[in-house]
């Protein structure tokens, strides 16, 4: 497989965030450069990335690992989830342009009518698209950034079940849209911690025992397992 040089930060996550490599396990420049046709160096550069974003650490006489984060720290992050992506939607409400109104109401239109019909796979990904869309319409390059992370980090750590309503959750949707198209950012705010509130509940963190629920484990220290489920 060969990729732009510049796109090899992207394609290691992307390949971490799907279990191609476990978490603990070594990642080597000159493996990783051969997996994608590029030389040492903008491996080298993509390593120190992710170590910067929490997917990789440095071990001592290992180098380069895959990160393993414990199930405080995954907890964490939906929390920090539920936080940010409220803010992001009230930004929303007083600087989103037309187009993102266009592109928010277009996905929603999608969402509820494969809601209908019971297409989960279609559901999940264009839930993404919004959620990414919606963050962008913020303003903020540094909270859509973050978003953005926050999301990769999610889906390496947790499975996420179907929503039991998904016709419900894609009125959620188009609630928050009709918030934010009104600009009326408090109500934009709300909907959003209602909907964010509500889909934490489908997360399962991916460790032996994945059944539990993410809430059931928020004070535990223990490095999260390899073997779990995977989307």
């Amino acid at each position: 497989m060969r990729i732009p040089a510049h796109s090899v930060c992207t394609a290691i996550r992307d390949d971490i965030v799907a279990g191609v490599y476990e978490r603990g396990s070594r990642l080597t420049e000159e493996l990783l450069a051969r997996r994608y046709g590029v030389s040492r160096v903008p491996v080298r550069e993509a390593l120190r990335t992710l170590e910067a974003e929490g997917f990789v650490v440095t071990r001592r006489h290992a180098g380069a690992c895959v990160a393993e984060p414990t199930e405080q720290e995954a907890s964490d992050l939906l929390e920090m989830r539920m936080l940010l992506e409220p803010l992001g939607a009230s930004r929303a409400a007083q600087r989103r342009t037309e187009a993102h109104l266009k592109v928010l109401r277009g996905l929603v239109r999608l969402g509820q009518e494969r809601a209908r019909r019971g297409n989960s796979e279609d559901l999940r990904s264009l839930g993404g698209w919004f959620h990414e869309t919606l963050a962008q319409a913020s303003g903020s390059q540094a909270l859509t950034a973050t978003l953005t992370q926050l999301r990769h980090k999610i889906a390496w750590m947790y499975a996420t079940e179907a929503p039991a309503d998904p016709v419900e959750s894609w009125a959620e949707h188009g609630a928050i849209v009709d918030a934010v198209a009104r600009g009326d950012g408090e109500r934009a705010r709300a909907a959003t911690a209602l909907h964010a509130e509500r889909a934490s509940l489908a997360h399962r963190l991916r460790f032996s025992g994945a059944g539990e629920r993410a809430d059931r484990v928020r004070t535990s220290q223990h490095p999260v397992n390899v073997t779990g489920p995977r989307n």
